[in-house]
């Protein structure tokens, strides 16, 4: 299993924006095969900050979901209103509540 920890600051004014773009390419997730991944979306207290969450059952499914268009727009807006450099951490499994993609 891969998984993957994003966490970027934008500016205010891009907060309702960056929610849209979520949710299409959330939408368009839809269209994939949601038993080879999970990816989850929050958003910290400050409002501006948001931490993405994705798991992938492997590496085929990471690069696939990477090359969804709506997930690529949202990635070009994102990067566009970033208040800061993005912090990228990859996890490495241990347990978990429930089974594992």
């Amino acid at each position: 299993m891969i998984t993957v920890k994003v966490t970027y600051t934008i500016h205010e004014g891009h907060v309702s924006v960056n929610k849209q773009l979520i949710e299409a390419f959330l939408q368009d997730f839809t269209n994939l095969d949601n038993s080879r991944f999970l990816y989850t979306i929050f958003q910290k207290n400050d409002g501006c900050t948001f931490v993405h969450l994705s798991q992938y059952q492997d590496k085929a499914m990471q690069e696939e979901l990477l090359k969804v268009p709506s997930f690529l727009q949202f990635q070009q807006e994102r990067d566009k209103n970033l208040t800061g450099e993005p912090q990228i951490e990859i996890l490495n499994y241990v347990a978990a509540s429930r089974g594992v993609l």
